[in-house]
């Protein structure tokens, strides 16, 4: 399994912890520092089963400055994200070719 964690997100750190206490122990992804590609988002953006959009954390900074009220392409959001991943709604939980974010934590669940 792996995680795009955000140490600083308490639904993150709730998430991690409950993989941890089911005794899973995640591939830790921060993908605030490390670099995510159009391609990889794309791939997790349909292993969630949503559009790129619903994927967009709307309460962000910069989604209030930069975005709101925008209508993009699939492709625009996804580009978007890679380079504000603040946007990226997180954690993400990924098993194999299904991924689902823990909000609430308990949505990983359905992974284990």
């Amino acid at each position: 399994m792996k995680i795009f964690h955000n140490p600083r997100c308490t639904k993150s750190r709730e998430t991690l912890a409950l993989l941890k206490d089911n005794k899973v122990e995640p591939e830790v992804f921060l993908y605030l520092e490390e670099r995510l590609t159009q391609k990889y988002l794309k791939e997790i953006v349909s292993m969630l089963g949503i559009s790129a959009f619903e994927l967009v954390r709307k309460s962000e900074k910069i989604y209030k400055e930069e975005y709101k009220g925008k209508e993009l392409t699939e492709n625009q959001w996804i580009k978007a994200m890679v380079e504000n991943p603040k946007l990226i709604e997180r954690p993400i939980v990924i098993k194999g070719n299904k991924a689902v974010i823990g909000r609430p934590p308990s949505n990983v669940l359905e992974l284990l």
